[in-house]
């Protein structure tokens, strides 16, 4: 594993914990070196990952558009900060640069960029790992939501088994290194459960 990309807050949040998280994610990556792919900003927990892990010696990417670089949040002092034009191309180029994804604590906007990559998996459209890394508990509840989506037939067992979810940044490292894509045709599955909600 070269790579792996990063979502998270553009806010620190409300606990330390959140921070110190990601510094030791950052560390983490580091130390096994693989490089970091993040949004390229310099707030918040992007900021805290971005800082701890150039300063243990690992390769920081940041990729991040115009737009918010005029806004004067970007990590300019990066060695290697790709400046691109909308968030679509932010996404397929992070996406492109990494063998995995993870999420730490975040709001809406790492919630869209980790679910597109999970949903890229589901569809086959990569085989890479995606994972949750759950600072106190942040992401209970998110999974208690995807098992009650699974047990109401929206998201097939095999593909909720997809996020992983660890409390430490190493343990989940070591789940992306072991990790086995699995595809199952969705298509064929939704086609069958269509086929027995029509016949009740």
């Amino acid at each position: 594993m070269k790579r792996i990309c990063v979502f998270c807050g553009s806010s620190p949040g409300a606990r330390q914990e959140y921070i110190d998280a990601a510094r030791e994610m950052g560390r983490a990556l580091a130390r096994r070196n693989i490089g970091l792919v993040y949004g390229g900003g310099n707030v918040g927990l992007m900021g805290e990952i971005a800082t701890a892990a150039v300063e243990a010696g690992g390769e920081v990417i940041g990729v991040i558009p115009k737009w918010l670089v005029d806004r004067e949040v970007a990590f300019t002092t990066l060695k290697d900060l790709r400046v691109v034009n909308s968030m679509h191309e932010r996404k397929a180029l992070m996406a492109g640069l990494s063998d995995g994804f993870v999420a730490l604590p975040g709001g809406l906007g790492t919630m869209e960029e980790f679910f597109e990559a999970a949903t890229w998996a589901q569809l086959g459209i990569h085989k890479k790992p995606c994972g949750l890394l759950n600072v106190c508990g942040y992401y209970d509840s998110l999974m208690a939501f995807l098992d009650h989506s699974t047990e109401e037939f929206f998201v097939r067992p095999e593909n909720r088994k997809m996020i992983m979810m660890e409390e430490d940044p190493d343990r989940l490292i070591d789940l992306f290194e072991s990790y086995s894509p699995v595809f199952v045709d969705k298509a064929t599955w939704a086609l069958q459960l269509t086929a027995k909600a029509r016949d009740r």
